[in-house]
């Protein structure tokens, strides 16, 4: 979330830069600048109370010492009735922070500079392209018309194991799925990502600190008994390894991967864009997150985005990078670029990767800080990218591939699938 420093220091500044995410934020900032300005206050009233409650309980232990019980016990009384203020004014304290965290978590990011304005995902950039897209006869079927020729995947199965959005992945089809995994592990490994398994679900302060929380909980499976959710990515659990540490600059930047299932609710998704792999409600991606001072950050996220290109690449994918507009931004990204890949047999392009800097939304919330080289603290920038998302790469990837014999694999595949051709 925005720091009460962000806000204070320039309030039309935010607003102006809120509303390139179509986010009125006159109201809400100037109601945040006048519960801050309360706090402050209180916050000094009650510290000057505190203290001269401190002084006059020194002055007891003396007057007792000296015989003086009327003074002492009229002393006594002034500082209970001291601290019954301090009381009152603590309490007004907490309940003007809470209400200003409450109203400070509704606020999304601010979008970077670079952001161009727009409200929908018509209005987004395409940044470069790159990859050949295949010519494919009238007769070139799409992904679940092929898995079901070749026996790769079974939707109506995992309709009827679990229901829709929840497929079943068979012979050739899981032994591709687990190769895309793998090659993605070993590419971030060799990168100097580090390689975590972490747990599928997590606490609310986790998705807090992330900023699932409270905005997407109805995009979440929650576990009521536990009071657990299912993570829809595993940005979640990662990037919450360092919530609440104060990480040594010389240890920046940490640089993580993971694989894991990702459960996504999808409320309201339907139609032919959903057909298949298109959006499932349990899918397989291995992620990156990166966190690091400030003033790297915007280097960071190149590096990531030129990363995920050569992954894209390497698979012998059309692709192209869009940089998001401020609509089209997420609650919490600052900056965003979309990877997407071009389905033949579907003739539409599928996002496949969001690589996204949050700057310090993210870290205040996690309170997740590191020391510089002056030993003070201050708050990390973090960021996240798919690296990558598999159903919409390995659609794009039995689409593209189609032949009279069968299903050509990538180069870079076929030593971790030990196949070269589904036929």
């Amino acid at each position: 979330m925005l720091t009460l420093r962000t806000i204070n220091e320039n309030p039309e500044e935010v607003i102006h830069r809120l509303s390139k995410k179509n986010f009125d934020g006159s109201g809400i900032i100037r109601q945040i600048i006048e519960l801050d300005n309360i706090r402050r206050k209180t916050q000094t009233d009650l510290d000057a109370l505190l203290g001269e409650i401190k002084t006059i309980s020194r002055s007891i232990g003396q007057l007792m010492k000296d015989g003086n019980k009327e003074e002492a016990a009229t002393v006594q009384e002034k500082v209970r009735l001291l601290k019954e203020t301090s009381g009152q004014l603590s309490t007004t304290l907490k309940v003007t922070e809470q209400e200003i965290e409450g109203l400070l978590v509704t606020i999304p990011n601010l979008p970077h500079e670079s952001v161009p304005p727009g409200r929908t995902a018509e209005d987004n950039l395409i940044e470069r392209s790159g990859g050949e897209i295949p010519l494919l006869g009238d007769d070139a079927l799409p992904h679940w018309e092929l898995a079901k020729k070749y026996d790769l995947i079974d939707f109506e199965l995992g309709v009827k194991i679990t229901g829709a959005g929840f497929p079943v992945y068979k012979g050739k089809g899981a032994r591709l799925q687990r190769a895309l995994i793998n090659f993605f592990l070993d590419s971030a490994r060799d990168a100097g990502f580090t390689e975590v398994q972490p747990p599928y679900m997590v606490n609310s302060d986790s998705g807090f600190g992330t900023g699932q929380l409270p905005d997407k909980e109805g995009q979440m499976y929650h576990v009521g008994l536990d009071d657990l959710y299912l993570i829809p990515t595993a940005e979640v659990p990662v990037t919450n390894i360092y919530r609440d540490v104060i990480l040594d600059e010389k240890e920046l930047p940490v640089k993580n991967t993971a694989y894991s299932a990702c459960f996504r609710r999808e409320a309201g998704s339907y139609g032919k864009d959903v057909r298949g792999l298109n959006r499932l409600h349990q899918f397989d991606k291995v992620e990156i997150v990166c966190i690091d001072k400030p003033g790297n950050s915007y280097e960071r996220l190149d590096e990531m985005v030129r990363y995920v290109q050569t992954l894209v690449e390497k698979l012998e994918l059309p692709w192209r990078i869009l940089r998001l507009c401020g609509g089209d931004l997420s609650f919490t990204s600052a900056l965003t670029f979309d990877f997407e890949v071009f389905s033949t047999a579907q003739k539409r392009w599928l996002e496949v990767s969001s690589v996204s800097n949050f700057e310090s939304y993210q870290a205040n919330r996690l309170k997740c800080r590191y020391r510089n080289v002056d030993r003070k603290t201050e708050l990390c920038h973090t960021l996240n990218g798919s690296a990558l998302a598999l159903p919409r790469i390995l659609a794009a990837l039995l689409e593209n591939n189609q032949t009279a014999e069968g299903i050509r694999i990538p180069l870079v595949l076929v030593p971790y699938c030990g196949f070269d051709l589904i036929d």
